[in-house]
């Protein structure tokens, strides 16, 4: 019996150890992910109260994509805004993996579960790959709104912007897109 119970413990070790190594790189992607959104929260409440929402544009276009890097440089870990309604096509087009996990998102919320908490994390390959769920807040209607709400400002410094912009029409709670984060293994 002790025999047994060795034989099945070695079986069962390199297992539990690979499940360990995942939760701790699942706990790692989930505190990169949400370093982002707070911060990009904070610098357009400032921008909006500074020049309006059409001012803050720049926010998301450019500063968003700055603190992405610094964050990405601070931690190892890539990470990027995607959505399957892109504003900027150079910058947040899903790629596969991620298109797939948006349309999971959007079907489980549709089915009731809190855009919030939806998140996906996974091996795949030679690297971890994260993604969580962006969940449109009242601060992103200003932009991202039905655009028969949005002001002629905005949507004179969207279309400047973002001549092919995809990413209006949203309701407070839907799922805008997701943060993705990635890192070679």
């Amino acid at each position: 019996m002790k025999k047994f119970l060795l034989a099945a413990a070695m079986l069962i070790a390199p297992f539990a150890t690979a499940l360990a190594s995942d939760e701790a790189l699942l706990t790692e992607a989930r505190k990169v992910a949400t370093t982002l959104p707070p911060k990009l929260i904070v610098a357009l409440q400032d921008e909006i109260k500074k020049s309006g929402a059409e001012g803050a544009i720049p926010v998301c276009k450019d500063m968003a994509p700055k603190m992405a890097g610094e964050i990405s440089q601070q931690t190892g870990w890539k990470i990027k805004r995607v959505s399957l309604k892109a504003r900027n096509d150079a910058r947040a087009i899903p790629d596969a993996w991620e298109k797939a996990a948006l349309e999971d998102f959007d079907k489980r919320a549709a089915a009731g579960e809190s855009p919030a908490k939806l998140e996906k994390g996974e091996k795949i390959g030679n690297e971890y790959r994260f993604v969580k769920a962006l969940p449109v807040q009242a601060l992103c209607l200003s932009c991202h709104g039905p655009v028969d709400q949005l002001s002629p400002a905005v949507k004179a410094a969207i279309g400047q912007n973002y001549p092919n912009d995809r990413a209006t029409g949203y309701a407070e709670g839907q799922i805008r897109g997701v943060i993705s984060v990635r890192k070679a293994l």
